[in-house]
C-alpha cells in the first residue's frame, strides 16, 4: 500500500476509497462491503435516514459499529434552498458539519445544477459547513466553488449509476492541471476497478463509489477489487509514468548489426 495520506479539511485518511451505502441487498452485505473496501468515509442519504424511523436507527447503529466517518449527502435536492435545508437537517441528525452537496439540475442525467450548487455552497460554507460539492469537470464552476469556500471538489466521471467510466478524460485532466493543490475526488459513473485506477493515474486524490459495488454479484469482493485498483493507480501516478509517444522505440538498444556471410 502507498504510505501517503489523503487530507480533507485538515483530516488525514489512509484510504482513498469512499463508499456509498444505498441499495445494498441487506445490512450484512453493506457491512461486509465497507469492511472489505477499507473505506474510512461512507456517504448517507439524509432524506432516507430522516424518514427511516426504527429502520433508520438500525442503520445508524450499523454505521457507528464500522467506525467510519459519515458524510451525509443532499441527494434528491433540486434547488439551492432545498439543499441548504437538508444539509442543516443532516448536521442535527448526524452531528457533523461535513456535507456532500448535491443540487440536481436535470432529472434524466442527474447532472448538477452548477448555479444552484455554487449558491448553496456559499451559504453552507458561511454557516460553518465543510462542503464537498458533487460537480462536473467545468473549470469556471470549479473556480466559483472554491471562491464560495469549498476546499474539495468532486467532479463526476459519468452520470450517477451509469457505470460508463471516465466520459471526459480531457476535461478531468484539465481540472487536475488547473487546480494542482486542491483535493479532487471522482464521484459517480464508475463501473469497473479499471475506471478507478484510470482516475487515480490522472492524479486524482480519491474515488467515491456506490452502484458499482452495491449492484455487483458479490459486493464485498467488488469493494476489495476497487480498493486494490485505487492503490495501484495511485502508486502508478506517484511513480511518474512515461509520456506516450507517437513512434516505437526499442526497449533493447542495438549495439551493432549482425553480418551475414
Amino acid at each position: 500500500m502507498t504510505a501517503d495520506t489523503l487530507t480533507l479539511y485538515g483530516q488525514p485518511f489512509t484510504s482513498r476509497l469512499m463508499l456509498g451505502t444505498a441499495r445494498y441487498p441487506s445490512p450484512a452485505v453493506l457491512e461486509a462491503a465497507v469492511r472489505a473496501s477499507g473505506a474510512e468515509i461512507v456517504t448517507v442519504s439524509v432524506r432516507r435516514e430522516a424518514a427511516g424511523a426504527r429502520a433508520g436507527e438500525g442503520f445508524w447503529s450499523l454505521i457507528r459499529g464500522l467506525g467510519v466517518r459519515v458524510l451525509p449527502n443532499t441527494a434528491g435536492c433540486h434547488t439551492a434552498g432545498e439543499a441548504v435545508t437538508t444539509a442543516r437537517m443532516a448536521r442535527e441528525l448526524f452531528g457533523t458539519d461535513w456535507i456532500k452537496l448535491e443540487v440536481i439540475g436535470d432529472s434524466d442525467s442527474l447532472q448538477p445544477d452548477l448555479f444552484g450548487l455554487v449558491e448553496a455552497a456559499r451559504i453552507l460554507s458561511d454557516d460553518g459547513f465543510k462542503v464537498l460539492p458533487y460537480t462536473t469537470e467545468d473549470l469556471v464552476a470549479a473556480e466559483r466553488l472554491l471562491r464560495a469556500g469549498c476546499q474539495v471538489l468532486m467532479p463526476w466521471g459519468a452520470p450517477i449509476g451509469s457505470g460508463l467510466g471516465l466520459n471526459n478524460v480531457f476535461g478531468l485532466r484539465a481540472l487536475r492541471g488547473h487546480f494542482p493543490e486542491v483535493p479532487l475526488v471522482v464521484d459517480a459513473g464508475l463501473g469497473l476497478p479499471s475506471h478507478a485506477a484510470a482516475a487515480m493515474e490522472l492524479g486524482y486524490d480519491a474515488v467515491l463509489l456506490n452502484t458499482a459495488v452495491s449492484r455487483a454479484g458479490d459486493p464485498a469482493m467488488m469493494a476489495a477489487a476497487f480498493a486494490r485498483a485505487i492503490d495501484a493507480g495511485r502508486t502508478g501516478f506517484l511513480a511518474e509514468p512515461m509520456e506516450p509517444r507517437n513512434r516505437a522505440e526499442p526497449s533493447t538498444p542495438l549495439l551493432g548489426r549482425p553480418l551475414l556471410a
